[in-house]
Protein backbone atom coordinates (compact mmCIF):
# COMPACT_ATOMS: atom_id res chain seq x y z
CA UNK A 1 0.00 0.00 0.00
CA UNK A 2 1.51 3.35 -1.08
CA UNK A 3 1.01 5.98 1.61
CA UNK A 4 1.63 9.69 2.03
CA UNK A 5 0.72 12.51 4.42
CA UNK A 6 -1.08 15.43 2.82
CA UNK A 7 -3.20 18.51 3.14
CA UNK A 8 -6.35 18.30 1.05
CA UNK A 9 -7.73 21.54 -0.34
CA UNK A 10 -10.98 23.39 0.15
CA UNK A 11 -13.14 24.32 -2.83
CA UNK A 12 -11.75 27.85 -3.35
CA UNK A 13 -8.18 26.51 -3.68
CA UNK A 14 -9.29 23.70 -6.01
CA UNK A 15 -11.26 26.18 -8.13
CA UNK A 16 -8.22 28.46 -8.45
CA UNK A 17 -5.94 25.56 -9.39
CA UNK A 18 -8.29 24.01 -11.94
CA UNK A 19 -9.01 27.45 -13.41
CA UNK A 20 -5.28 27.97 -13.84
CA UNK A 21 -4.99 24.54 -15.48
CA UNK A 22 -7.73 25.58 -17.96
CA UNK A 23 -5.70 28.70 -18.80
CA UNK A 24 -2.62 26.56 -19.35
CA UNK A 25 -4.55 24.33 -21.74
CA UNK A 26 -5.72 27.44 -23.66
CA UNK A 27 -2.12 28.48 -24.34
CA UNK A 28 -1.32 24.97 -25.56
CA UNK A 29 0.46 23.50 -22.54
CA UNK A 30 0.34 19.73 -22.89
CA UNK A 31 1.26 16.97 -20.48
CA UNK A 32 -0.23 14.85 -17.73
CA UNK A 33 -2.54 17.24 -15.87
CA UNK A 34 -3.29 16.40 -12.25
CA UNK A 35 -7.00 15.69 -11.89
CA UNK A 36 -8.90 17.95 -9.49
CA UNK A 37 -9.59 15.14 -7.02
CA UNK A 38 -5.85 14.43 -6.81
CA UNK A 39 -4.65 18.00 -6.14
CA UNK A 40 -3.06 18.09 -2.68
CA UNK A 41 0.03 19.20 -0.78
CA UNK A 42 2.31 16.29 0.12
CA UNK A 43 3.95 16.65 3.54
CA UNK A 44 5.72 13.28 3.64
CA UNK A 45 5.82 10.49 1.06
CA UNK A 46 6.02 7.10 2.74
CA UNK A 47 5.58 4.82 -0.25
CA UNK A 48 4.92 1.10 0.06
CA UNK A 49 4.17 0.41 3.71
CA UNK A 50 1.72 -2.15 5.02
CA UNK A 51 0.98 -0.72 8.47
CA UNK A 52 -1.16 2.41 8.13
CA UNK A 53 -2.21 2.12 11.79
CA UNK A 54 1.43 2.67 12.81
CA UNK A 55 1.53 5.80 10.65
CA UNK A 56 -1.66 7.09 12.27
CA UNK A 57 -0.20 6.39 15.73
CA UNK A 58 2.86 8.49 14.82
CA UNK A 59 0.69 11.27 13.37
CA UNK A 60 -1.43 11.44 16.51
CA UNK A 61 1.63 12.47 18.52
CA UNK A 62 1.81 15.73 16.55
CA UNK A 63 -0.33 18.55 17.86
CA UNK A 64 -0.83 21.65 15.74
CA UNK A 65 -2.91 24.78 15.73
CA UNK A 66 -4.93 25.82 12.67
CA UNK A 67 -2.85 27.83 10.23
CA UNK A 68 -3.36 29.66 6.97
CA UNK A 69 -2.08 28.34 3.67
CA UNK A 70 -2.06 30.49 0.52
CA UNK A 71 -1.35 29.84 -3.17
CA UNK A 72 1.83 31.67 -4.02
CA UNK A 73 3.31 31.68 -7.51
CA UNK A 74 4.43 28.82 -9.66
CA UNK A 75 7.54 27.10 -10.90
CA UNK A 76 8.93 23.90 -12.32
CA UNK A 77 11.18 20.99 -11.52
CA UNK A 78 12.34 20.00 -14.99
CA UNK A 79 9.18 19.07 -16.90
CA UNK A 80 6.92 19.22 -13.82
CA UNK A 81 4.93 22.44 -13.46
CA UNK A 82 3.74 23.34 -9.95
CA UNK A 83 1.84 25.96 -7.97
CA UNK A 84 3.57 27.33 -4.91
CA UNK A 85 2.36 27.56 -1.33
CA UNK A 86 3.11 30.02 1.45
CA UNK A 87 2.08 29.33 5.02
CA UNK A 88 4.48 31.13 7.29
CA UNK A 89 6.53 29.10 9.75
CA UNK A 90 3.74 26.82 10.97
CA UNK A 91 3.69 24.56 7.88
CA UNK A 92 7.41 23.65 7.91
CA UNK A 93 7.24 23.24 11.71
CA UNK A 94 4.35 20.75 11.42
CA UNK A 95 6.17 18.89 8.65
CA UNK A 96 9.32 18.63 10.81
CA UNK A 97 7.31 17.24 13.73
CA UNK A 98 5.45 14.74 11.54
CA UNK A 99 8.66 13.51 9.94
CA UNK A 100 10.34 13.28 13.35
CA UNK A 101 7.53 11.06 14.66
CA UNK A 102 7.65 8.88 11.53
CA UNK A 103 11.40 8.48 12.00
CA UNK A 104 11.07 7.67 15.72
CA UNK A 105 8.49 5.00 14.86
CA UNK A 106 10.82 3.44 12.28
CA UNK A 107 8.49 4.28 9.40
CA UNK A 108 10.44 4.85 6.18
CA UNK A 109 9.70 8.01 4.17
CA UNK A 110 11.30 10.10 1.45
CA UNK A 111 13.73 12.39 3.26
CA UNK A 112 14.09 14.98 0.52
CA UNK A 113 13.95 18.54 1.76
CA UNK A 114 10.35 19.77 2.05
CA UNK A 115 9.56 22.17 -0.78
CA UNK A 116 5.85 22.97 -0.60
CA UNK A 117 4.28 22.74 -4.04
CA UNK A 118 1.20 21.39 -5.80
CA UNK A 119 1.86 19.36 -8.93
CA UNK A 120 -0.25 20.77 -11.78
CA UNK A 121 1.23 19.04 -14.86
CA UNK A 122 3.80 16.28 -15.28
CA UNK A 123 5.80 15.99 -18.53
CA UNK A 124 4.70 19.50 -19.50
CA UNK A 125 5.61 21.15 -22.76
CA UNK A 126 4.47 24.46 -24.20
CA UNK A 127 5.66 27.10 -26.62
CA UNK A 128 8.44 28.90 -24.78
CA UNK A 129 7.58 32.18 -26.51
CA UNK A 130 4.03 32.00 -25.09
CA UNK A 131 3.96 33.64 -21.65
CA UNK A 132 2.43 31.58 -18.86
CA UNK A 133 -0.85 33.07 -17.60
CA UNK A 134 0.44 33.90 -14.12
CA UNK A 135 -2.20 36.55 -13.53
CA UNK A 136 -4.80 33.77 -13.61
CA UNK A 137 -3.35 31.94 -10.59
CA UNK A 138 -5.39 33.58 -7.84
CA UNK A 139 -3.78 33.80 -4.43
CA UNK A 140 -6.58 31.98 -2.65
CA UNK A 141 -6.16 30.98 0.98
CA UNK A 142 -7.60 28.44 3.40
CA UNK A 143 -7.21 27.48 7.03
CA UNK A 144 -5.60 24.09 7.58
CA UNK A 145 -7.41 22.17 10.29
CA UNK A 146 -6.65 18.61 9.17
CA UNK A 147 -3.74 16.52 7.94
CA UNK A 148 -4.60 13.33 6.08
CA UNK A 149 -3.03 9.92 5.72
CA UNK A 150 -3.65 9.01 2.10
CA UNK A 151 -3.25 5.82 0.12
CA UNK A 152 -2.46 5.82 -3.56
CA UNK A 153 -3.71 3.09 -5.89
CA UNK A 154 -3.60 2.75 -9.64
CA UNK A 155 -7.10 2.90 -11.13
CA UNK A 156 -8.39 2.57 -14.67
CA UNK A 157 -7.99 6.31 -15.27
CA UNK A 158 -4.78 6.92 -13.35
CA UNK A 159 -3.95 7.23 -9.70
CA UNK A 160 -6.72 7.24 -7.09
CA UNK A 161 -6.00 8.89 -3.74
CA UNK A 162 -8.12 7.90 -0.74
CA UNK A 163 -7.99 9.29 2.78
CA UNK A 164 -7.61 6.44 5.28
CA UNK A 165 -7.09 8.53 8.42
CA UNK A 166 -6.36 12.03 9.68
CA UNK A 167 -5.41 14.24 12.58
CA UNK A 168 -7.11 17.53 13.41
CA UNK A 169 -5.81 20.82 14.76
CA UNK A 170 -6.23 21.58 18.44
Amino acid sequence: MRLFLAIQFEKQILDALTGFQRELRKIGAVGNYTREENLHLTLAFIGDYGAPEAVLDAMEKVAFRPFELRLDGMGSFGDLLWAGISAGEELPAVVRRLRHELSDAGIPFDRKRFRPHITLIRKVSYKKDQPLPLKHLHTEAMTVNRISLMKSERGRNGMVYTEIGYIEAD
